[in-house]
């Protein structure tokens, strides 16, 4: 199984959240769940992006490429083609 790379959004705080998962339907469950502490106060989280990547390494690559840029600039970028 790959893994995934994820940008959800939160209505309620208008924050981004990024990871990377094997299993993102489970992850998402998990985020609006309340099993992840950091972000429960976004629930309900929406995913808004969303690519697979071939291994962990790489996709551990591009989630911290995006935390550095902050998610919504990422967006924002790709909505250009930049």
């Amino acid at each position: 199984m790959g893994f995934v790379v994820y940008v959800l959004f939160s209505e309620r705080t208008q924050k981004y959240y990024t990871g990377q998962t094997q299993n993102l339907e489970n992850r998402l469950f998990e985020h609006n769940n309340g099993e992840t502490s950091s972000i429960n106060g976004g629930i309900p989280w929406e995913l808004v992006w969303s690519i697979p990547c071939s291994s962990r390494s790489e996709a551990v690559r591009l989630e911290t490429k995006i935390k550095k840029r902050g998610a919504k600039r990422f967006l924002d970028d790709l909505s250009r083609g930049a």
